[in-house]
Parts: structure tokens; sequence; C-alpha cells
């Protein structure tokens, strides 16, 4: 209750007391209650805490505590707070994790300046993060004493005091140390760190760069640079590298002005180690470009940065410029010049490389002038352990340009066409040498999968070019020859697929497929006989790949007659057929899927004159998915078949339309009873879709469009539907997957049976089950459950009456359950966390008390 104090009440003092209030509720009394026995198990060095994550849950607490009210009154109301804090620092031998949990927990306090202020006139900051605490003692080698610490100063630092303090302390110059640290983890965290307090302190200055002079920075930033500007002078490779790791990070969070004034500062001494000999931390120096390449602050064509990264392109090993020259090109902000730059050194190792073997003399190179020295490029595709690598990154790199929506500059891609089926065949033995050059790219990129596998994924990225019929042949050459080839390895052959199916899609999309229309028809032909052997292959991982190639195929291709004529000229769809019987599962899955898109072309091959017994075919397909969805052992093949039967009833498969009610029944029945619950997940998205074609069909599905239904017709139509729903006993599987222990299962069909009581139930029809003296009380999971049970015990339905009388065939029963289920209650028990009932921090506290054994009453325990 509010004090009086007459007519009105002082603003100040009224947001006072209204603030503290809130900040009480929040740490409720029985927290408060707890905090202080908690806090002396974690001051005794005696009692450990046996899990570490009730210290950072414990963290994540005062967390969120801090963000909603005041430290200090946390700390003031909780004086066993800081009697933890000052506890362990007199502990001769606290362990590492309770040290650690006190850095981070005073740093989480002292981010507020009145609490930092508290800490401060008790000296506790300064006995934990100045040169007398930790950094001191020998628990400073322990790598979470470390972390603790520079997590402590991060979250510290959210005021001008902490900046000062971190200054006249020495602790900016412990952070410089722990950038080089041993444990990469804490090394990241110092590097973070700097970025915070170098942007932290420089935040205020947002004025034009003409009138920032670096000299009137604050005395934090300015330490930071000159530590910046001696590492990068230093002839330390580490020093070096983690400075420019540090420029990275900053120029990437941070996009104010100030950060032009910085650059400024350092471009000379970062040009000058491009043109040192060799340059150090190049890989550095590229993050460091691409990072200040995507800030707004240079996106100016006539920025210095654009010169500095001319001259990294210039200088840099071909291995480590690959990155920046593909990075530069996904701008729009850079320099044409620059851009082109840029792809004349991504194409220079597939130049070499097209020189290096005998090519026709038309054929002109990738480039008309080189932009490095090519004796470079030469000399590290000479080497064994470089020319692998350097063609790999440039496959990848070139690769991503193809998926751009606009190139930025003209791509030559017939010639880089060809250079990518050069090195494919320099891979199997295929190419000619035309150079000393090339006959040491023959001897090393030989049985070499890596470049076989980035040259196959460009080549199928090149299928969107329009290419002439000479270079199409090449392509359809060299694909071959790895299909066909004993040596392709199951990896190389997969991606061979792959790139076959781009261009065949490619192919017979483009407005000149009729040009190619006989190249493409005899390499179909070629392909269909390397796939029937391939499907006998003793590898099941070589069937599996072919017959997830044919699917592909098929599912793109099935439209085009042509497709279909040389398909079923060719042994492929009977074994296919055969490996549903394969003993390996992950084969007769993936055999599965492709009967289920063959199974659409072999009904329009039916149809057709002269083809007989075409339905008949076409039945034993469908059963003998059911008989695997029956019987199969193992859940791959029985997931892939309710995958299969989904898609025949989405796009209406000609043996579905015959008898659909029959056909989702016995699909329905068989899932019921499997003990899988993806398979179940699959049946009961095929019960929605076919809920959903029903509803609709009827004209009762949610639509815009549709027109309005009158209120007779409507009810007509609803009870059409549920009869038919009734018919194929799809409530009980509903009802059924709504008790499934498996917490998908429930959801999905939780929601299916929501979207169907809005369409079934309305609230006409909820008026006339009570007037009818039908029990409308809203019911759980065990009496679903016990109708469910006298349901399948009823051999025929009950007239109307209470619903567990009711068979599940009987409209008015199954509306009953509907209506009488709190679906809604359940919906948001199945959507609720599995540690929903204790997850507060009166728990947390408890079971931290639990764990050492000092709870004494109403011992509890959140599992």
């Amino acid at each position: 209750m509010l004090p009086c104090y007459g007519d009105a009440l002082p603003l100040s003092l009224f947001l006072t007391f209204f603030y503290q209030k809130k900040t009480r509720c929040i740490m409720d009394r029985e927290c408060s209650q707890l905090l202080p026995s908690v806090c002396a198990v974690l001051a005794d060095s005696r009692q450990l805490v046996a899990d570490d994550t009730f210290l950072e849950k414990f963290l994540d607490w005062f967390k969120t505590l801090t963000e909603t009210e005041s430290s200090l009154l946390l700390l003031q109301e909780n004086p066993c707070l800081t009697e933890l804090i000052t506890c362990v620092l007199k502990l001769k031998d606290p362990s590492s994790s309770t040290l650690s949990f006190i850095l981070r927990l005073t740093g989480i306090f002292a981010a507020s300046e009145s609490c930092f202020q508290y800490l401060q006139q008790r000296e506790l900051l300064i006995s934990l993060f100045g040169e007398v605490g930790p950094l001191s003692s020998a628990l400073w080698e322990e790598a979470s004493v470390r972390s603790g610490w520079v997590q402590g100063v991060h979250s510290m630092v959210q005021h001008q005091s902490a900046l000062h303090f971190l200054c006249s302390c020495g602790a900016i110059d412990v952070i410089f140390t722990l950038q080089g640290d041993p444990s990469l983890f804490v090394a990241s965290a110092a590097n973070q760190l700097l970025v915070h307090v170098l942007t932290f302190s420089l935040q205020s200055f947002q004025t034009k760069p003409e009138n920032i002079k670096d000299c009137d920075w604050p005395i934090c930033a300015q330490k930071l640079i000159v530590h910046i500007e001696e590492s990068l002078k230093s002839n330390s490779a580490s020093r070096i590298k983690q400075s420019l790791k540090l420029l990275t990070s900053v120029f990437g969070c941070c996009h104010d002005l100030w950060t032009e004034v910085l650059w400024s500062r350092l471009s000379e001494r970062i040009v000058y180690l491009l043109e040192e000999e060799p340059v150090h931390a190049g890989h550095s120096l590229v993050d460091l470009f691409l990072s200040m390449a995507r800030s707004p602050v240079f996106s100016c064509p006539e920025c210095s940065l654009w010169t500095s990264v001319t001259c990294a392109l210039e200088h840099l090993n071909p291995a480590q410029v690959g990155r920046l020259a593909v990075g530069v090109l996904k701008l729009q902000e850079c320099p044409q010049a620059v851009k082109i730059q840029a792809l004349s050194v991504l194409l220079q190792p597939m130049d070499c490389v097209l020189k290096a073997a005998s090519q026709p003399l038309e054929y002109p190179g990738l480039l008309n002038r080189s932009v490095n020295d090519s004796a470079t490029v030469e000399t590290l595709l000479s080497c064994r352990s470089s020319c692998a690598s350097l063609l790999c990154q440039t496959l990848t790199h070139l690769e991503e340009l193809q998926y751009l929506t606009c190139l930025p500059v003209d791509l030559p891609h017939i010639p880089l066409l060809q250079s990518v089926v050069t090195i494919l065949q320099f891979c199997i033995g295929l190419a000619t040498p035309a150079s000393c050059l090339g006959n040491k790219i023959s001897r090393i990129l030989i049985g070499c999968f890596r470049v076989q596998r980035s040259a196959l994924d460009i080549l199928g990225a090149l299928s969107h070019w329009e290419s002439p019929s000479v270079f199409i042949g090449s392509v359809f050459d060299i694909l071959l020859a790895y299909l066909k080839s004993p040596d392709t390895s199951p990896t190389v052959l997969k991606k061979s697929f792959q790139a076959t199916l781009k261009w065949l899609v490619s192919l017979s999309e483009a407005p000149s497929s009729k040009d190619h229309w006989q190249q493409t028809e005899q390499f179909l032909r070629d392909l269909f006989l390397v796939l029937q052997k391939r499907l006998c292959s003793p590898y099941w991982e070589v069937r599996d790949s072919a017959l997830e190639f044919l699917t592909l195929l098929v599912k793109h291709l099935r439209e085009k007659e042509w497709f279909r004529q040389v398909l079923f000229s060719s042994e492929v769809p009977k074994l296919t057929e055969d490996l549903l019987e394969d003993p390996e599962s992950y084969v007769r899955a993936s055999a599965v899927t492709a009967m289920g898109q063959l199974s659409f072309l072999t009904h329009l091959i039916s149809k057709k004159p002269g083809v007989e017994n075409g339905n008949v075919k076409e039945k034993s397909i469908v059963a003998q998915l059911k008989e695997i969805l029956s019987t199969d052992s193992e859940g791959f093949p029985r997931r892939a078949v309710i995958s299969v039967f989904i898609d025949w009833l989405r796009e209406g498969h000609p043996d579905v339309l015959k008898d659909t009610e029959q056909f989702v029944s016995s699909v329905l029945q068989a899932v019921n009873s499997d003990l899988d619950w993806e398979v179940k997940a699959g049946g009961l998205e095929l019960a929605e879709v076919f809920s959903a074609q029903i509803l609709g069909r009827l004209g009762l599905a949610a639509c815009p469009y549709a027109a309005v239904l009158s209120s007779a017709t409507r009810s007509t139509h609803l009870s059409e539907s549920l009869q038919i729903f009734c018919q194929v006993k799809l409530f009980e599987f509903l009802f059924g997957a709504l008790c499934d222990c498996d917490r998908p299962v429930a959801q999905k069909a939780c929601d299916i049976l929501i979207a169907l009581k809005a369409e079934l139930c309305d609230e006409s029809s909820l008026k006339e089950g009570t007037s009818a003296g039908l029990s409308t009380e809203a019911r759980g999971i065990a009496w679903l459950e016990e109708t469910l049970r006298r349901w399948s015990s009823c051999a025929k339905p009950c007239p109307r009456g209470d619903a567990d009388e009711a068979g599940s065939q009987d409209p008015n029963g199954v509306l009953l359950v509907l209506r009488t289920v709190d679906l809604e209650g359940l919906h948001r028990s199945l959507n609720r966390s599995s540690d929903h009932i204790e997850k507060s921090p009166q728990s947390l506290l408890q079971d931290i008390l639990a764990t050492v054994g000092t709870l004494e009453e109403n011992e509890a325990d959140c599992y």
C-alpha cells in the first residue's frame, strides 16, 4: 500500500516505491530464504556442487534478474551474495569451477555502474580482476578460471567507470596476453572482449571522419590501437594474426564512421605486410579485407580499401587469394576493374590446365592476360602437395559464381566448361598432355577423388548455360566414361549421376532442346545400358545411388514422350522392381521410391494400343508396396512406402482414384499397427491429405473463392463426409495416434483433429448434442483410451447414446467423441517442454542444496 503524502505523491518517490515493489516480486520470498544456504554451500570448499550445469543456470537466473531490476538493490537485499564473493576470495584453495563462477557473477553485477561503485568500495573488484587476485594464483593455470575472468570483465564493461578501471589496474594488458592463450576458447573470448572494449569506448564518436582526431580518442581506445600497431610491426606471425583477427571482428561488427579513421591510420602498415616476401598471415588478411568490403563505410568505389584489395590480388599466394576473389565478385559495390582482376585470379589455374592439354587451335584460352606471374600457379600445379588443393579450391569458388542471380562480370563459360572437362579427363587418364606441366598434372591427378568430386559439381552447375553441340557431346562423353569406369568410387559415381541429371533436365527445358534431341536420345540409350549394370552392382551403395538417380530422372522427365520410349525399351524398370527384394534395407527403400515414380509411366504406357496387361502389372506393384508396408522388418522401406502413397494420393494416381476410400482404409490399417513413429507420422500426413480432399470435394474446406453453401446443403455434405471418414476408420486411427507414446505422432494427430473439429463440429451441432442429453463434458486421454478399447471390441455400431458405447463407424458416436475430448487442452499439454513442471529459480536452488545433502525439510528433486 502506498504511503499517504497528502494530495500529490512526488513523482520520484512514486517511481522509487514502484520500482522497489516490482523488483521484490522478481526475487520472491522462497528464493530469498533459500539463497543464503546456497551461498554457504558455494563458499564452503568442502562441499562441491556435483553438477556444473547448476552454476550455469544460476548465472542465467542472475542475468535475467539484473536485466529487470536494480543490481545494487539485489546485493543490498541479499547480503549473502557479497559475503559469498568475500568468502571465496579468502579461501586458500577454492575449486576452479567455483572461482570461475564468482568471477562471472561479479561481472554480471558490476555491469551496473552503481553496483560497480558498491563493489569497488569494498575492494572486491581489484581483488578479483587486479594483479593481486586470481592472476597471481596457481589457479590461473586453469583455462576455466581464465575464461571466467574474461567473461566477467566482458559483462562488466558497460559503462565508463569499468573502462577506467581496466586501464588503471593493468587488466587491459592481461587481455592482450590472453589473445595468444593456448586455449582456443580463452583466446577467442579475449579477442571478442577487445572488440567490445574498443567499440564501446568509441561509441560516442559519430561525427564526420575529417573532424575526428584519433589522438583525442579515449585512453583505453588509444592503448588498443597502439597495441595493434606494435603487433603489426612485430616479426611475430602469431601477434600479426591476432591483431588482424581483432581488426576483422571490429570492422565486421561496427560500421560507425570512426572505423574509416582507424583504417586510414593502419592501412599503410597493412599494405606493407602484403608487399613482404613471403606474405605472412595471408588468410587473415583475406578475412580482414572481406570484412571491410562488406561494411557500408567502405562501399565508395574511390575508397582506399580497393587499392589494398588490388594489391592483395596481386601479391597473395594463389592458394590464399581465391576466397578474396570470389568474395569481392559477390559485392555490388566493388569497382568493375577490381572484379575483372578477381575473376582473372580465379580463372588462371583453369587456364593453365587447359593449355597443359592438347586442344584444337580454334578453342581460345580463358585469359587474354595473366593477372599474376603464371609461373607461381604452374609451380603449385606441378607439386603433388598443392595441385589438388588449388584445383579443388578454384573449382569450388567458380561453382559459387554459377549460382549468383546476376553475375557481375562476363564469365567465359565455354572455355571454362572445356577446362573442367579437361580436368576430369586428366583424372582418369583420357587427356593428352601438351607440355611438361601437362605430364606432371596427369601423374598427380590420376585417380584423385577430391578433384573429381569438385569438378563434377561445377560441371553440373555449368549445365544452365547454352552450349554448342560439340561441347555437349564432350560433356556426355566424359560423364559416360565416369559412369562406366569400374574404378569410379561410389562417392564420385553419385556426383556423376547428379551432374548427368542436371544436364539432361537443363537440355530438356532449353529453348533449343529440339536441336540436341538426337544427341540426347543416344546418350540416354547409352546411359540406361550403364544404369542396368549399376543396378546389378555387388556394392549396395552403387545400387542405391543408381536408384536415387533414376527416381529423380523419372520425376523431372516423365512428361517427355522420347524419354518414356527410351526408358521402357531398356531393362531398367524390371531391374528396379527386382530390387524391391534387395537384402539391403536402404536399397529396398530407394527401389520403393523409384517404383512410385515409374508407376505413373507404366500407367501411361498401358494406355497405348498394343500394350496389354498394363493394369495387372500396376496392381501387382501396388500390392507389393502394401506388402512391404505390412511385413518388411526394417523401417526405411516402410517409410518409403508411406511417402510414395502420400504422393500418389496428392497427385491423383490412377489406381488410387479407382477406389480412394478402400486404398486409404487399407493403408491406415497397416500403419496403425506399425511401431515406427515416422511411419505413423506418414500415415497421419496421408490422413490429413485425404480429409482435406474429401472436405474440398464437398465444398466444406475453407476457401475464399468457394461458393457459400446453404444450411441444408452444408448439413448434407457434413453427413456425407462423416460417413466417408467413418467407413475408412479415419477417426479411430487419429484418436489412436493421439494416445501414442511418441510426442510427434500425438502432436500431429491433435493438430489434424482440431482442424476437423472446426469443420465438422459447428455451434449448432454442439447445441443439438446438448439438447439430446448427450454428455459433452470435456474428457482426457484416459477416457479416450477406454473408448477406443470399446470401439475395437464392438461388433457393430450402437444406437445413439454415450460416446463410449458407440462404434468407430457410427457418425454420431464419432462426432460426440470429437466434441467431448479436450483437444485444445491436450494440444497445450503436448506443446509444453518435458521439464515445464519444475523449471523455476526456486527449484534450481533446491536442486543445488539437494546435491550436497543440505536440504533438511521438503527435500525435492525436480526430476
